[in-house]
């Protein structure tokens, strides 16, 4: 009972279909082993003609030629098979063949007889024509169309990869499907150079087809004059058509696998199948169907021609013409009736209630570009705009801790030829001009003489530069300047823009991605903090907090677990920030003072810092009560002792007491961007202090 379980648990659909490829395969090797009777090789050869037909039905109806990617497994069976059947005929015909023309079986005696009319003249003839149609013309021009195709798919593979990774980077495709798509332009290489090397089994086998061919009739000559006593005539005449029938049964399935083969690496639409593309590009004209109905018709009234026949394709093909003729006319007839109710309809269609439709969403990142420098972010020329953009976002994600949404590309004719614009949820928040071709040299400060070219300044840090072309390359680098080329211009000025606007960068939907990439590693830590101590939103405000005054939130670790430790006691994202920022102040100072050298930063005057501590208690941590004279004269000092700062080469950052630093940050970074503003809090205890400056509110 146990044993019938097993075999019934064996013989599923699925384990025969495992099952079906390696049981074929042995019966074909045995074949070439074991004798087969007459009626076993009839029903072997009838079902490789049936195989061959079906190869080429599919062949006609495939769309692209990777829907029939098993091709070349196929035409190694099936020249397996022939060769196969080849070595079982040939040991029947010469085992057999002294009893009579289907000694071999009825197939090949009306591939013998029927077919040649039992002339052997003319079957060796039909056999040698067929040989050479197979293996000079078909098979030969199919393997160099599989070869040449590898070789250009290949070619293709790393613009076909750049342009599916610009449409990721773009917004355009999910990764699912930029994965398909990579995956298709693999499987498009492999299949021509499986191919390439599946077309010589053919050709081999065209080759084998004749040399079984005279081996066959030698051998049927010497076995039935010596073995069996025949006369020569009889011999040759019997084993000559047996031998000219096996190979016709062959040589025909052979050159309809290789006509099949020349039709899937030939395809260049991929809209129809072949006969859908025949139809509708060769006969869909009616003036070439005409003209060609006038000229076989006046071919056919030369005399001495066969006059009936071409006056009857010549009728024919008129009367095709006439048919199109008739069909073009409907169709412009309708179409013509379609644009006046499309026109009428318009008013109605604008006329109808909105949807939620007619709301576009606004891109998060844009880039528009000017027609010029449509090149640039074009897929189709390999812009190498595209591949910079990919490139920045991915450091972008390294540097500061996150994702940021793609940059959705598109031209705008509006725009100067060669401008372009930034914006960021529909607003500009940066422009510039490029040039393709040329190259911006930019003076870093220390140049050594100027340029011949268009004067303009760097887009990205506003510093002045020349627009050159590239025969002044080598003199403005020996002159001290910097130079790039047109994408680079724009990819620094996205990538300046990106990191000023990390914070707003930041939304709910990325946040919250974020916590679900941390808490694939460390679940438990997420799931403690949100939704069970801190909404999300918090969370959100805490790191654009963090993410405004640049700091990176790269060590996403120790700010939940900082935030998870202070969230009972406050629900205050600023002071949560000023918590986060003490758990982080090694990172910090260390991105400001690299190594473990003294950190000379600048300081609040001492009476400076009383009077704004006095205002922080008097105007509830507002700072409202400072008086207006005293902070612009605040403004100009620090903008003073910040560039000396940066003249002596350090970086300007100011250290204030904690209850002081969330409103000094805030109020002087508009006057001086690069001016950082830290707690002592957050001064790691192993770094040492030494004041370079001071900051009064006196006015000078």
């Amino acid at each position: 009972m146990n044993d019938v379980l097993n075999l019934r648990a064996l013989l599923t659909p699925t384990n025969l279909r495992m099952l079906g490829a390696p049981i074929f395969i042995i019966m074909v090797l045995s074949m070439m082993v074991l004798p087969l009777p007459a009626f076993a090789l009839d029903v072997f050869f009838t079902f490789n003609i049936a195989v061959s037909v079906m190869v080429m039905l599919v062949a006609m109806y495939t769309r692209r030629p990777l829907e029939f990617s098993v091709f070349p497994t196929v035409l190694l069976v099936t020249t397996l098979l022939r060769l196969a059947l080849n070595v079982a005929s040939t040991r029947i015909v010469l085992l057999e063949g002294h009893t009579g023309p289907d000694a071999a079986g009825k197939v090949i005696e009306a591939f013998g007889h029927f077919l040649v009319g039992g002339n052997t003249a003319i079957g060796l003839v039909v056999f040698v024509i067929l040989v050479v149609i197979n293996f000079v013309v078909v098979t030969k021009g199919a393997g160099r169309i599989a070869e040449v195709s590898a070789r250009f798919t290949l070619d293709a593979m790393p613009g076909k990869q750049m342009a599916i990774d610009a449409d990721l980077n773009a917004g355009l495709v999910d990764e699912a499907e930029a994965k398909r798509r990579r995956k298709e332009v693999a499987q498009e290489s492999e299949f021509f150079g499986a191919m390439d090397g599946a077309s010589k089994f053919v050709r081999g086998d065209a080759v084998a087809g004749i040399v079984i061919l005279l081996i066959n009739i030698v051998g049927g000559l010497l076995v039935g004059i010596v073995q069996h006593d025949m006369p020569a005539g009889i011999a040759v005449e019997t084993y000559t058509l047996l031998t000219i029938g096996d190979g016709l049964v062959a040589q025909i399935p052979a050159l309809i696998i290789s006509v099949a083969a020349g039709m899937v690496v030939s395809r260049v639409g991929d809209d129809a199948d072949v006969g859908g593309l025949v139809i509708n590009q060769v006969f869909s004209n009616p003036q070439v169907l005409m003209l060609a109905a006038v000229i076989i018709g006046v071919l056919g009234l030369i005399p001495g021609m066969p006059n009936l026949v071409f006056i009857l394709m010549a009728g024919s093909l008129g009367w095709l013409a006439w048919r199109r003729f008739g069909i073009v006319r409907r169709e412009a007839a309708a179409a013509a009736r379609v644009a006046p109710e499309a026109a009428a309809a318009v008013p109605a269609a604008e006329s109808q209630e909105a949807s939620w439709n007619d709301v576009a969403p606004v891109d998060v990142l844009g880039l528009e570009v000017g027609y010029r420098l449509i090149p640039m972010v074009d897929k189709g020329q390999d812009g190498e705009l595209l591949k910079r953009i990919r490139g920045l976002r991915k450091k972008f994600a390294q540097d500061v801790g996150f994702l940021s949404a793609p940059v959705h590309i598109r031209d705008n004719l509006e725009l100067k030829p060669n401008a372009y614009r930034i914006a960021l949820k529909g607003v500009e928040i940066g422009s510039g001009e490029a040039y393709p071709g040329q190259f911006l040299a930019i003076n870093p400060g220390r140049v050594t003489g100027p340029l011949a070219g268009r004067e303009t300044r760097d887009p990205a840090f506003d510093l002045p530069a020349y627009w050159i072309d590239a025969s002044q390359r080598e003199q403005a680098h020996a002159l001290g300047y910097t130079v790039v080329d047109a994408s680079t211009v724009v990819a620094t000025h996205l990538n300046h823009l990106i990191l000023n606007y990390a914070a707003e960068l930041l939304g709910r939907q990325e946040t919250q991605a974020l916590l679900d990439h941390i808490s694939k590693t460390t679940p438990k830590l997420v799931e403690d903090l949100v939704p069970a101590l801190l909404p999300v939103a918090t969370v959100q405000r805490v790191l654009q907090n963090l993410l405004e005054e640049g700091v990176n939130i790269r060590d996403m670790r120790t700010i939940i677990e900082t935030l998870a430790e202070n969230a009972p006691r406050t629900q205050d994202p600023l002071e949560l920030t000023s918590r986060v920022r003490q758990a982080l102040g090694r990172s910090i100072l260390q991105s400001l003072f690299p190594g473990n050298a003294d950190i000379q930063v600048m300081a609040l005057d001492p009476a400076l810092e009383r009077i704004l501590m006095q205002a922080m208690s008097t105007g509830g941590g507002d700072g409202g009560v400072i008086e207006p004279s005293l902070a612009d004269g605040m403004l100009r000092h620090a903008a003073e002792v910040s560039q000396r700062q940066e003249d002596m080469g350090l970086p300007p950052v100011l250290l204030v007491p904690p209850q002081l630093r969330w409103l000094l940050s805030r109020f002087l970074r508009r006057a001086v961007p690069s001016l950082k503003v830290i707690a002592n809090s957050e001064v790691p205890e192993t770094r040492t202090i030494r004041v370079t400056a001071m900051v009064g509110g006196a006015a000078r």
